[in-house]
């Protein structure tokens, strides 16, 4: 039977093998300026030190290791074993401890309820049908006032064709969508080759983020875009459609209130 989990697994296991730059663990760069992996926005405005972060969707070795070396109780999961062993060596090889737990990002049930104070997430929720589910689970390890901090894929991006036509780029994908996107041609650097990938509207996105328990204080949009470069590449197209999103979110104190209908 077909599994969007084990596609998915496969997939990272697979560009993990290849040593793609999202399965390159921190080195002396990271380490000299890890603020740029573990706090790229300025939104963790407090000490690290002794604080419980779950590195989600997060495997490869950057984001647990720098966590734990600015003192954080690191765990990191990710549905990929061979990017698992990437923190785990990554790791051993620093001498920290991080606990690697190999889960989906919308199944979450190794983790304790209301855990931690800092869930941090890379690009990642593209590869699950429903992102409900996933913030759902994030509601119920993160602990009452901890942060969410994470990215995503526009969908206006996940629309839009790759390469650059006499049209310019051009919408190919309809909003009201179901189903994985298309296969992403290789070598693209705004799709993961192999993967599965789902295009999330923005009520589901921001608005599903909201019901799942938690008050948006930010937003950024990294800008990645360069008019002078050559058209249909990476910088030109983003240049004209930003690629990403990042949120900053807090989870309210108490869980949300259940709506009742009131008939008179």
């Amino acid at each position: 039977m077909f599994s969007v989990h084990d596609h998915n697994r496969d997939a990272w296991d697979e560009l993990a093998r290849q040593h793609v730059p999202l399965a390159r663990p921190a080195g002396e760069k990271e380490f000299a300026k890890p603020q740029f992996i573990i706090n790229p926005f300025g939104w963790v405005d407090f000490e690290l030190r002794g604080r419980k972060v779950l590195c989600l969707a997060a495997g490869g070795g950057k984001h647990s290791v720098l966590f734990a070396a600015a003192g954080a109780e690191t765990t990191v999961v990710d549905i990929s074993p061979v990017m698992l062993d990437l923190d785990r060596k990554a790791a051993a090889e620093h001498g920290f401890k991080v606990n690697a737990v190999e889960a989906s990002m919308d199944n979450l049930a190794a983790l304790p309820d209301a855990h931690f104070d800092l869930v941090v997430q890379p690009v990642s929720t593209c590869y699950v049908p429903d992102i409900a589910l996933v913030y759902r689970e994030i509601a119920r390890v993160t602990a009452p006032g901890g942060l969410y901090i994470s990215q995503h894929k526009q969908p206006g991006s996940l629309q839009t064709s790759l390469r650059i036509s006499p049209l310019g780029y051009t919408l190919v994908e309809p909003y009201y969508r179901s189903g994985p996107l298309p296969p992403a041609p290789d070598g693209s650097a705004l799709r993961e080759s192999g993967t599965l990938e789902f295009m999330h509207r923005w009520d589901e996105l921001l608005g599903g983020l909201c019901r799942a328990g938690f008050v948006i204080e930010d937003t950024f949009e990294p800008r990645h875009g360069d008019s002078s470069t050559p058209p249909g590449g990476f910088r030109h197209r983003c240049w004209f459609i930003p690629p990403y999103i990042a949120f900053k979110a807090r989870r309210k104190m108490s869980a949300p209130m259940e709506r009742k209908l009131v008939v008179t």
